[in-house]
């Protein structure tokens, strides 16, 4: 969908997740075990996989300052289920928070959000306000008011519509 550059961090692995639905089409890539592989999730684990990703779809709109798109189980109720802990490198007493266990995709999520968070970058990933669309994206926008994930495709289309609603 979009062109833009992948998020930076841990914040890629939340996009790349979001974005394995095409809302457009209801093309899911989580349902092949080639879509589940980047993951790791099983078809067991497909469930929760999906839970998590519109809980983070609905975040991230809500970053866009849109509501959400459909009801959904808050995230923060979703990641107090994976607890981080401080991981300290004893070769140069760096520190990051970490998944306790991290092989299930809510810790590593979890992880990645938190150190977003840190970083000051979490509410720069967003979805886009195109009811067909609400594709993630990083905005990179110098004052981070991007809208769309991709100006070419929906930002020209919602100016398109803007325009021809002042015709009528």
């Amino acid at each position: 969908m979009s062109e833009r550059s992948p998020a930076p961090g841990g914040l890629a692995l939340v996009e790349s997740l979001v974005n394995t639905l095409d809302v457009e089409s209801g093309a899911d890539s989580l349902d092949t075990a080639d879509g589940r592989a980047p993951f790791g999730i099983t078809e067991a684990g497909l469930p929760a996989a999906r839970e998590l990703r519109e809980s983070l779809r609905a975040a991230l709109l809500a970053h866009a300052g849109h509501p959400p798109h459909r009801p959904v189980t808050p995230l923060g109720e979703l990641l107090a289920a994976s607890p981080l802990v401080v991981a300290v490198d004893d070769r140069d007493g760096s520190a990051r928070l970490a998944p306790l266990d991290p092989a299930p995709l809510l810790s590593r999520v979890a992880a990645a959000v938190a150190q977003a968070l840190v970083e000051g970058t979490w509410t720069r990933l967003k979805a886009c306000e195109a009811d067909t669309c609400h594709w993630a994206y990083y905005d990179r926008s110098p004052a981070g008011r991007g809208r769309w994930c991709s100006m070419r495709v929906c930002g020209a289309r919602a100016k398109m519509r803007r325009y021809r609603a002042k015709e009528v």
